[in-house]
């Protein structure tokens, strides 16, 4: 929907050449059990606030989650900072949690109507662990490694390989 060619890119071109596309806003990976991809709202409006006319806003909102076990989570406040960011253009706690940035209709049409919110903001990535963690999942790692082994080798002499 953001980027492909063909249709999909008319389609994006006709929205945006109306001005009903008022922002593109950048959810957290891993939100949803079905895709660990990150989430994306597009958001239209029939009527922008004046400063926003032929522009879209994009707000990379990537970075506000917690990890959780299984997939990431959003708390209120992440919510909130998001929300608040669409609401003003700017990032509201100003430590680049959310990243803003009003984007002209031109600069937008001169990247062939594509809307990946990587091609106008910097986004978040999240590789970096502490080395408590990291070698927590080493020792996990190497202690799941020795039980499969030992149930292989458990399972090979039964068989009558050992």
């Amino acid at each position: 929907v953001l980027f492909r060619g063909g249709v999909e890119a008319k389609i994006r071109q006709c929205l945006i050449e109306k001005d009903l596309l008022d922002a593109v806003v950048g959810l957290p990976p891993n939100l949803f059990y079905s895709t660990s991809i990150p989430a994306c709202l597009l958001i239209f409006r029939a009527t922008k606030p004046a400063d926003r006319k032929g522009s879209v806003l994009f707000v990379d909102g990537s970075a506000c989650f917690t990890k959780a076990k299984n997939q990431n989570e959003m708390q209120p406040e992440h919510i909130d900072a998001i929300l608040e960011a669409f609401r003003t253009g700017d990032d509201p706690d100003g430590d680049g949690g959310v990243q803003v940035r009003l984007v002209p209709v031109d600069e937008i049409e001169g990247n062939g109507w594509d809307l990946n919110i990587g091609r106008y903001l910097r986004t978040a990535t999240d590789d970096t662990i502490s080395l408590e963690d990291a070698l927590t999942q080493l020792r996990n790692a190497q202690a799941a490694l020795r039980d499969a082994e030992a149930e292989l080798d458990k399972r090979l002499e039964a068989a009558g390989y050992a």
